[in-house]
């Protein structure tokens, strides 16, 4: 084997996670190491991250995700203290608008539950009544609803690809050094990972390895020998604009899983494809019927002023899906004593970034969690098949 390079820690996947890791980690002062950040695209044009709706929330219905969403908000509001290069600082541009989840009769009881839960965590939240839905928000219809949960502060959208390249260029300029290449598999002794071998045939030396590569974290999982339940699950976007204004618009969260939200001069809006059509899929072909046979029904019926809507553009990226419980899988598997894994965000890995990064870099430094206590998240309820689930998936 011929060694081509040699570092302390390598993170495979340099988009949202593996650059928050790389800042957390280099801003780490008991973390004396070396990283080096493998990415295969810099443009990352293809990436999830640039791919997303690029929102953040705190209407979760598990604690542990709340408050990884909550330290969220309070670093995106904060960047420049966090991520300012001299005097330049991110531009994430940060509407904190609220996300706004109507419930009908149907989920009523899950609204409230997972109100109960937010308000423990003290999530700036409110129910609402039809009544008052329609006195906040004239042009929504409110007929078939019986509440509905408004966030007031700390929800809303961002620039995405603001974000990332912001970790991306705070990272760099405390010394993590970026590679631009594809990790071909990972060559593993026992119960560790020795190297990595890049596509090109380059073997790196390291002492620890984090599995940050999005949709191809489960083939990286397989050459290692473990079996990742995560799966590439493809979300279109759609862009439209439309004549009707609508005063104070937050992100809407439609009882049907239709959402939408203003973007520029018009609104973006998604919903994902029936369970049945939902699979495993790594293309970028725009799933044109869902605009026509299914969105476009919801829209004009949850806001009357939507029916002459014009569809501008759309496009398609993905989640990587935990098909165990949606949630993310977090820290190193039992056999493995210095692979980390933080994958299968299931579409609120950008959101949760920030607070991730930090967790990774302390299991790095000190082999467990400092912060936040994110155990929940670990393999254990994967091997065990004891799904932790989240309720409130978009």
């Amino acid at each position: 084997m011929t060694i081509s390079m040699q570092t302390d820690v390598l993170i495979v996947g340099g988009a949202a996670i593996g650059s928050a890791a790389a800042f957390f980690l280099a801003s780490q002062p008991d973390f004396k190491g070396n990283i080096h950040v493998i990415e295969q695209d810099f443009s990352y044009e293809k990436s999830a991250t640039a791919l997303s709706a690029a929102s953040i929330r705190h209407q979760f219905s598990n604690p542990e995700n709340i408050k990884l969403s909550q330290f969220g908000s309070a670093f995106i509001k904060n960047i420049d203290q966090y991520l300012a290069v001299g005097d330049v600082a991110p531009a994430v541009n940060f509407k904190e608008r609220g996300y706004l989840f109507l419930a009908t009769p149907d989920g009523l009881s899950t609204l409230q539950s997972n109100h109960s839960v937010q308000k423990s965590e003290n999530v700036d939240v409110t129910l609402l009544t039809p009544s008052e839905l329609s006195a906040r928000y004239a042009w929504l219809n409110v007929d078939d609803l019986s509440a509905a949960s408004i966030g007031n502060s700390g929800e809303g959208w961002l620039d995405a690809y603001g974000l990332m390249q912001g970790f991306r260029k705070k990272a760099i300029s405390l010394g993590v050094n970026y590679v631009q290449a594809r990790v071909a598999k990972l060559q593993r002794s026992g119960r560790k990972i020795i190297s990595a071998e890049l596509t090109d045939g380059t073997q790196i030396l390291f002492d620890t390895v984090i599995n940050a590569s999005g949709i191809g974290a489960s083939a990286l999982a397989q050459t290692a020998g473990i079996d990742l339940p995560v799966e590439a699950r493809k979300r279109t976007i759609f862009f439209f604009t439309s004549s009707a204004k609508l005063e104070n618009c937050p992100m809407v969260i439609d009882p049907s899983g239709a959402y939408f939200r203003p973007e520029g001069e018009g609104y973006i809006c998604g919903i994902a494809p029936r369970s049945e059509e939902d699979l495993p899929c790594d293309d970028f072909l725009i799933q044109h019927h869902l605009f026509e046979e299914v969105l476009w029904p919801i829209l004009a019926a949850r806001v009357p002023g939507f029916e002459a809507l014009r569809l501008k553009r759309s496009w398609a990226g993905h989640y990587d899906m935990n098909t165990l419980d949606q949630n993310v899988i977090l820290g190193a598997h039992p056999e493995i004593d210095n692979l980390l894994f933080a994958n299968g965000f299931s579409g609120h890995g950008l959101q949760h970034s920030p607070a991730i990064g930090r967790a990774l870099s302390e299991l790095v430094t000190y082999g467990n969690y400092r912060t936040l206590d994110l155990n929940a998240f670990g393999w254990s309820r994967v091997i065990n098949n004891c799904p932790y689930f989240e309720a409130n998936i978009i």
